[in-house]
């Protein structure tokens, strides 16, 4: 019986041994299969230990810093982003065959040169650059090739995914993201070092129907470029800015200077009789002359050997609004006069005519101007021929114009109140006046075609002809017009110029604004009032009537060309 109890012991006792072997030979078993796991992730995650493992994951934690922020428009819409990418690498060192590796490289790789290639893998060197910024199926297909001396570094590439929308605003960067053009090079600094997105004043819609609309007119007339801009005239901020031909910002390598050229801020051009608007508004502000003022237009001026013309003259006696409703240069050169040289160049100033824009792009032009105002400068700039400025320029004046008098610098960063950095021009009342103008010009003017029914459109044509080399070429014009509305209330300034526009049937051969830029404006103001929760109006309306038309006193009776009967 004791000899059975022992033996039961010894049985239970091995028993009890062999589980707890079992137990631990099952445990050391998992350690080493988690253990050959976790290598296994390692290395096909990490790639070597040691030292190589920690320069790849400093180069990682580097280039996750290196971020650019986003570039968004006013409604958050993605203008520019940064997508990690795959770059390659070779280490000559490691290649056996400089020549068999390069064949192969470029057997996926088609863009590359095999005698390129080939002699960077021959040099001694442990570094060289062979593409970068691959795309996942390129990343893909050279990690099958299993090359010795291959391998990647984790890159940002900076990616616009709305292409040529918005090119000439954003600008570009390089493949090294500096910024080298718009928005990224004069907002390089900052997008390097924040991660909140810059949100742009531009509304991608807006844009979208101003380029088609300009696009449509430059084919159907044959320009040879143009722009177009969209401005809030309570604020300053660009709503929209076009500059065409235009090119994809993601692919710049091969873009012709034309093309990047941004006719909208960097081009001076003399836009004509769109200078009358100004010429009309400091007549007005200074005392000059009032909306009953008369002057002759019956013959034309000559100083030496120059020669002021009407396009269309009425041949008589003309008002201060008829000299604007019928664009007459001789009106307006006379009015200058009246004005001064001192007062015209002193209310140009402070119009911001005669010095850079304000928008925070590296593209921005400085005007052109005398550098003696004689009395034939000032003649001539009455309508817009003796002086070169960019659209922006004009389009920032005009808003301040219509807009009580208040000139807000122009801006591309979008602003959430009114800003406070706004400087008085003129009056309110002389600002009223010439919303009175403006509308009475679309209305029974040159700008007919400019008209958007219900929208109380505003506006002036500009006809200049082009100096090439020194001289006007008679045939070579610039076709403006910018048109304001609503003019009761005015919330947007719309500017659009043609580049050396052709005459056309439609247009019985005319290439000027009134045929060419103002039915742009019209179209484009049509389409994008109701974006802006803007209703079209009963243009007939008592009230809408009294508050827009030009109501003519007695006629003064002093000023050079002035009536007194």
């Amino acid at each position: 019986m004791t000899e059975r109890i022992s033996f039961e012991s010894a049985q239970k006792k091995a028993l009890d041994t062999a589980r707890t072997r079992l137990l631990v030979g099952g445990a050391l078993m998992a350690a080493a299969f988690l253990v050959i796991g976790v290598r296994l992730v390692d290395v096909t995650l990490f790639g070597e230990s040691g030292p190589s493992r920690l320069t790849s994951a400093r180069n990682i934690a580097v280039e996750t810093q290196m971020d650019r922020a986003d570039i968004v428009d006013r409604n958050g819409v993605l203008l520019a982003t940064s997508l990690t990418t795959a770059s390659l690498y070779g280490n000559p060192r490691k290649i056996f065959d400089p020549q068999a590796a390069a064949r192969a490289l470029v057997s996926v790789l088609p863009e590359l040169s095999e005698a390129e290639v080939a002699g960077q893998l021959s040099s001694d060197r442990e570094f060289v650059w062979l593409s970068r910024n691959l795309t996942p199926r390129q990343h893909y297909e050279v990690n099958r090739l299993g090359i010795p001396g291959f391998d990647f570094r984790h890159e940002q590439r900076r990616v616009y995914p709305l292409g040529r929308l918005t090119a000439h605003i954003v600008g570009f960067s390089s493949i090294d993201n500096d910024g080298l053009a718009g928005i990224e090079k004069s907002f390089d600094a900052a997008l390097s070092e924040r991660r909140k997105p810059v949100m742009l004043s531009i509304d991608v819609r807006v844009q979208q129907i101003l380029r088609r609309e300009l696009a449509a007119q430059i084919e159907k007339f044959r320009a040879i470029g143009g722009s177009g801009i969209v401005l809030d005239v309570r604020t300053g901020e660009i709503v929209s800015l076009v500059s065409l031909p235009d090119f994809d910002p993601n692919e710049v390598g091969n873009v012709p200077d034309e093309a990047r050229f941004n006719r909208s801020t960097l081009g001076t051009y003399e836009l004509g009789s769109v200078f009358k608007i100004f010429n009309h508004a400091i007549a007005l502000e200074t005392g000059a002359a009032n909306l009953a003022s008369r002057y002759d237009a019956r013959k034309p001026i000559r100083v030496a050997r120059f020669r002021i013309t009407d396009f269309h003259p009425e041949n008589r006696w003309l008002t201060v609004p008829e000299i604007f409703t019928y664009s007459s240069n001789i009106g307006s050169a006379k009015i200058a006069l009246d004005i001064g040289s001192a007062a015209q160049r002193k209310f140009l100033s402070d119009l911001g005519l005669l010095r850079r824009s304000s928008v925070e792009l590296p593209e921005r032009a400085r005007p052109i101007y005398p550098a003696t105002w004689r009395e034939i400068n000032t003649m001539t700039i009455a309508y817009g021929h003796g002086i070169a400025v960019s659209p922006l320029h004009a389009a920032t004046a005009v808003a301040a114009v219509v807009n009580g008098g208040i000139l807000y610098p122009a801006t591309l960063i979008r602003r959430s109140e009114v800003p406070a950095d706004g400087k008085r021009v003129i009056s309110a009342q002389t600002s009223e006046n010439m919303r009175k103008l403006l509308r009475m010009a679309v209305e029974n003017g040159t700008g007919r075609n400019a008209n958007a029914p219900g929208y109380l459109v505003g506006g002036k044509t500009g006809t200049a002809e082009k100096q090439v080399d020194g001289r006007y070429k008679r045939n070579a014009l610039i076709s403006s017009f910018i048109g304001v509305f609503p003019m009761n209330a005015p919330r947007y300034v719309v500017m659009v110029h043609l580049d050396e526009p052709k005459g056309i049937k439609e247009s019985y051969g005319y290439a000027t604004a009134g045929w060419t830029a103002a039915p742009v404006v019209g179209r484009v103001i049509s389409l994008i009032a109701p974006l802006f929760g803007i209703a079209p109006v009963d243009e007939s309306a008592a009230e809408i009537r009294r508050a827009l038309t030009v109501n003519v006193t007695a006629p003064r009776a002093r000023g050079r060309g002035i009536a007194t009967n």
